[in-house]
């Protein structure tokens, strides 16, 4: 498994991607559980998965990716 340590908080850094996938989006470093319920109100953005896959994340990908 790819070392994640950088990416979550201490308490998810055992686990595999499957369980991250379904953990709350403040487990993510910098994600505070202010901006958390924010990215719920907002985008309706749960779980990291929620975040991956929300549809404004990926056209800005898509368009951060195609400007080069």
């Amino acid at each position: 498994m790819a070392d994640i340590g950088k990416f979550v908080d201490k308490a998810y850094e055992g686990q595999d991607f499957a369980a991250l996938v379904k953990a709350p989006v403040a487990s993510l470093q910098g994600v505070s559980d202010k901006m958390a319920e924010a990215l719920k109100e907002a985008l309706g953005v749960q779980t990291v998965g929620d975040l991956a896959r929300n549809k404004y994340v990926l056209w800005a990908q898509a368009i951060e990716a195609l400007s080069h």
